[in-house]
């Protein structure tokens, strides 16, 4: 089944447009959401939970349409934003109380499991967390109610290393008996080559790609050459910078012939995005 549907997106504002945005994750994986800030990654998502109002286009939750059913679809759905930025005067335990009202599946085990988990005293106020606590304690809400969908919005920008590696755990766990998936939204994308069974990337307001994870990175290659062999290629490169050592670029992998005069390596995911936003400048 295709949990989450986006078709076809667009939502002008006075500086930025989405354009057509598209894309589908099957039920029971992760696919990681990539792009560089100001890219289109959380106007795409609040659009997806109707928080904005689009110009035009779909969305599909478990086959059913966000228009016609959002109260009844976000009952399924968890999301958080990375922070909690609301009731900040308030304790964990309060806003909480509160929170679980809304929920017709409200879990307290899987809460309290949760809680216990992340090292959360529910008699702290939301002003006194860190940001790396703030984001746990989003998880646990968004954890607690059964959804089927989690849509998480850079849920690792304010945490350590360690702390990363123990959510990208969470994440995983919870999709492998194939009922949970997740739209993973983040600027880290090393935590996605560890977690991410599909990426999804937007720049400038537009999808670039989206596959499978392997497929993602396999359609792209980095070259490398001398300085005077550049001519041969640049016209089909995305980008390229130029150092004293020679020239490296991005390019796509349908697009290079091999040859002698040239190196080639496969990208990581923050490689692609880096190049991309390089041509970008290129063009300015």
């Amino acid at each position: 089944m295709i949990m989450l549907d986006v078709k076809n997106l667009n939502k002008k504002f006075p500086h930025f447009q989405l354009r057509d945005v598209s894309f589908q994750l099957p039920q029971g994986y992760i696919m990681g959401f990539i792009g560089l800030n100001g890219a289109g990654k959380t106007t795409t998502i609040k659009s997806i939970l109707n928080l904005i109002s689009v110009d035009s286009g779909e969305i599909h939750i478990m086959g059913k349409s966000m228009d016609k059913h959002e109260v009844e679809l976000k009952q399924a759905v968890g999301y958080a934003f990375g922070n909690v930025d609301f009731y900040t005067r308030s304790k964990i335990k309060t806003l909480t109380k509160v929170y679980k009202t809304f929920y017709d599946n409200w879990n307290e085990e899987s809460y309290r499991h949760y809680i216990q988990k992340f090292k959360l005293i529910e008699d702290k106020k939301i002003a006194e967390l860190s940001t790396g606590m703030k984001v746990k304690y989003s998880l646990a809400l968004a954890l607690s109610h059964g959804a089927k969908l989690l849509i998480l919005d850079e849920p690792t920008s304010g945490l350590d290393p360690a702390a990363r590696d123990d959510l990208l755990d969470v994440f995983r766990e919870l999709v492998q008996d194939g009922e949970i998936s997740i739209l993973f939204s983040t600027h880290i994308t090393s935590d996605l080559e560890k977690c991410a069974d599909y990426i999804t990337y937007i720049h400038d307001g537009q999808i670039i790609n989206s596959a499978e994870k392997e497929d993602f990175v396999d359609q792209y290659r980095l070259v490398n050459g001398k300085v005077e062999d550049l001519e041969l290629i640049k016209d089909r490169m995305i980008s390229y910078k130029v150092t004293s050592f020679g020239f490296t670029g991005l390019i796509l992998t349908e697009n290079f012939t091999p040859s002698a005069a040239f190196k080639t390596g496969i990208p990581n995911l923050e490689e692609i995005m880096i190049y991309y936003s390089k041509r970008e400048a290129a063009h300015v």
